[in-house]
């Protein structure tokens, strides 16, 4: 059994500020994040989470993504220095990506990979590198590459060498399933883990090691020490193609400025539905477009600290 969720709302994030820079700090000291994400079908959503880790005040961008897009990427946000990874056929990263990476294990303060990502295999791959590379800076894993917990048990893509039904990150990571998303990676019903979110998400964060933040109508976060959140609010509009790439950047951007994983993604959860309740204001609660919802952040970090 789960315990009592606490309620994510403004009263609570303004009694758990986050980290501010001081008034002359640089770039350098509102973070560095890099943001692996992309495929030559989804170029979008690299797009989408590297200008929220912007918006939500993280001084550096670096986005890593595929060649045949790289060029559009960076034209699309002239803030951001761009790498080319190399493509498989299945549009995936080809395996020397993670050593064209590492010269920013050093330098990146916040990892999100994810977003847009395909070739299971290859992403599984990566994904296990880059946690190796990246240890020592919280992470951020979404969409394809939650699958490094298990990829969904097909023989060509499992590890040997790896436990994978008792596999546990060593340093907790985040991740962002929604509840179809958790199904497949744990094997579950959909409609089972939409009814009892708490418990499913608690149970993943004990399984995995992981704070878990499970989005929904409801979205829980859960940490792996068994503390537990809830947050009900947003609109129907915030269900719609990148989204979830929005919102992985909001938390990624603060966690470059020294939020922790459980803190990020608590604001980000909130600052992300309160968007799309902004949004819904002016436009009408369907059809305005996740691309808009990264705006609104600036000024909703302003009002959310100063309730």
């Amino acid at each position: 059994m789960s315990n009592v969720p606490i309620e994510l709302n403004p009263a609570l994030l303004r009694g758990w500020p986050l980290p501010q820079p001081g008034f002359d700090g640089d770039k350098e000291a509102r973070g560095h994040v890099l943001v692996v994400a992309g495929s030559a079908e989804m170029p979008g959503a690299a797009i989408l989470a590297g200008e929220a880790a912007l918006r939500a005040g993280a001084g550096k961008l670096t986005i890593a993504t595929a060649a045949s897009v790289a060029p559009q990427v960076g034209a699309a946000i002239p803030e951001a220095r761009v790498i080319s990874l190399g493509e498989t056929p299945a549009h995936g990263f080809q395996a020397d990506s993670t050593r064209r990476l590492a010269e920013l294990a050093g330098k990146a303060d916040a990892l999100l990979v994810g977003p847009g990502m395909q070739d299971e295999g290859s992403c599984v791959e990566l994904v296990q590198h880059l946690l190796q590379r990246f240890s020592a800076i919280p992470i951020v894993l979404d969409a394809a590459a939650m699958c490094a917990v298990h990829p969904r048990g097909e023989p060509h893509l499992l590890d040997e060498a790896v436990d994978w039904e008792h596999f546990r990150f060593p340093t907790p990571v985040l991740l962002t399933p929604h509840a179809g998303e958790l199904a497949r990676l744990t094997g579950g019903v959909r409609e089972n883990i939409e009814q009892e979110p708490q418990g499913a998400a608690q149970t993943a964060a004990d399984r995995w090691n992981a704070v878990v933040a499970l989005k929904g109508a409801t979205t829980v976060l859960a940490t792996p020490d068994g503390k537990l959140w809830q947050h009900q609010g947003g609109n129907a509009g915030l269900a719609i193609s990148g989204s979830g790439d929005t919102l992985a950047g909001i938390i990624a951007g603060l966690l470059a400025r020294g939020a922790s994983l459980e803190q990020a993604a608590a604001w980000g959860v909130v600052l992300h539905a309160a968007a799309g309740e902004q949004l819904a204001l002016r436009c009408g609660p369907l059809g305005y477009l996740a691309r808009e919802l990264a705006a609104e952040i600036p000024a909703l970090l302003r009002v959310l600290a100063a309730q």
